[in-house]
């Protein structure tokens, strides 16, 4: 049940991500590739700014929950 609200918390924030208009996924940086038969996506700037996001909340979290 665990994972499954985790996948559910990570679907909703995604969600309300796209909501907002914020450029995610269309950073530059991102590679996109395209061919006749095939598309390959590499968010990289994406998943960068994800990860900073997410250290800097967690290691918050982390702070508060020390004291």
């Amino acid at each position: 049940m665990t994972i499954g609200a985790v996948l559910f918390a990570a679907g909703a924030i995604i969600w309300a991500v796209s909501k907002l208009g914020l450029p995610l996924g269309k950073l530059p940086g991102d590679i996109a590739w395209e061919t006749r038969n095939a598309k390959v996506y590499f968010p990289l700037a994406t998943m960068l700014a994800v990860s900073v996001v997410l250290t800097v909340i967690l290691n918050i979290v982390a702070q508060i929950g020390r004291k």
